[in-house]
């Protein structure tokens, strides 16, 4: 263990001399010339228009050749690098840069198959707004291993003009569906939005948040979700078909809505609703909302292997990603719209003015609150179906 960490160390100790400026010219020099295997989800067409132009734009600045592979899944990557671990390729491997979730992170780091301590060495890591968690994912220390690309973050959806009062905490939101009995849902977990809301109703209903840090222990599981299991019995008559029915998806709700079914939809894309109204599909007076005291909010990042064959080269890619020139142009909803994880007020007037433009005209902004450990997932999806999913 203690060769180990000081192996860690050492790593640290090298990243952090390339902060410098010199170290970073080197590093530049070094990366000229490499190509990047970037593993990334393929399954969006304006994902993939960004990553061209980022391949255009990082041959044009630093002479690195992108080959972006599209996944299906980004276990597909993971899976690969676990097999040339398993084979002995320590070197070489066949992925530079991975885009990677908190579950896939956690597996490759707890194995000890990532590059750490470079993340915050990266000349744009100024930037960042540290008040996202950035330094963690899924209640992982993140530890300089993955650079956040990305974040997105858990919003409620209400037209305004509609509905003045909207629920902005879990007792308003019960009082709510109580006024407006079948006129409240949420999708059915284990959609990933539905999942999400209730991740988020445990944060704020549970008596022993630190708990959630940790992967659930099945001694104390039932005492502390039980607030959210008696919120959630006391909800559900009042919800949409009285709870024993629930949409499939988040777009259902998003049609529900504009039909006047429902009051609330529900999104884990900040600028989703501004989407929704300039498609017409929704009125300007519509609103993403959330609980005064914070909602769910994840960050998405960018991970090296510790076998990648062009470290130099990924780690330029990544500085990139996360430049206020990229980001600003990842902001923006004509090109992708997905929200930044810079932090405008750090920026030189200009940039910073460019990127604060593009936050959606409809949020509301509220602060983020850190996901659980990836392990409630699972743990939260079995007991929900358990309790109400054979209504």
């Amino acid at each position: 263990m203690r060769l180990r960490s000081l192996f860690l160390l050492l790593i640290a100790l090298s990243f952090s001399a390339l902060a410098q400026p010199t170290a970073w010219n080197d590093l530049r020099q070094q990366a000229s010339g490499q190509t990047v295997w970037f593993n990334a989800w393929g399954g969006d067409p304006a994902v993939n228009s960004y990553l061209d132009w980022t391949s255009a734009q990082v041959k044009e600045r630093y002479g690195i050749t992108l080959k972006v592979v599209h996944l299906a899944d980004a276990a597909e990557a993971v899976k690969r690098i676990q097999s040339e671990d398993a084979a002995g390729r320590k070197t070489n491997g066949s992925v530079d840069l991975l885009w990677v979730n908190g579950e896939n992170f956690r597996t490759l780091k707890t194995a000890g198959l990532l590059s750490e301590g470079w993340a915050e060495t990266l000349p744009d890591w100024q930037y960042v707004d540290v008040q996202k968690p950035v330094r963690e994912d899924f209640s992982q220390p993140v530890d300089g291993a993955e650079a956040p690309w990305g974040s997105a973050q858990l919003m409620l959806i209400g037209d305004g003009q509609r509905t003045p009062e909207l629920p902005r905490s879990a007792e308003a939101l019960l009082t709510f569906a109580r006024a407006n009995p079948g006129k409240v849902s949420y999708p059915r977990p284990p959609d990933f939005t539905g999942t999400a809301l209730i991740e988020q109703l445990l944060i704020v209903l549970t008596d022993d948040p630190h708990a959630l840090r940790q992967a659930p222990d099945p001694s104390s599981f039932e005492k502390v979700t039980a607030p959210l299991w008696r919120y959630l019995d006391k909800l559900h008559p009042y919800l949409w078909r009285k709870g024993k029915s629930f949409p499939a998806t988040p777009a259902r709700m998003d049609r529900m809505l504009a039909d006047s079914e429902l009051l609330l939809s529900i999104t884990f894309n900040p600028a989703h609703v501004d989407n929704l109204i300039a498609r017409k599909q929704l009125p300007a007076s519509a609103r993403a909302f959330g609980f005064e005291k914070g909602m769910l909010g994840n960050v998405h990042f960018v991970a090296i292997p510790a076998n990648a064959k062009s470290k130099a080269a990924a780690m330029v890619v990544a500085n990139f990603l996360m430049s206020p020139e990229a980001q600003i142009r990842k902001a923006d909803p004509a090109v992708w719209g997905d929200p930044t994880i810079l932090d405008s007020k750090l920026l030189p007037a200009p940039l910073g003015t460019r990127l604060a433009a593009h936050v959606p005209a409809s949020l509301e902004p509220v602060p983020f609150l850190a996901e659980p450990h990836a392990a409630w997932v699972a743990a939260l999806e079995k007991a929900w179906l358990a309790r109400y999913g054979a209504r």
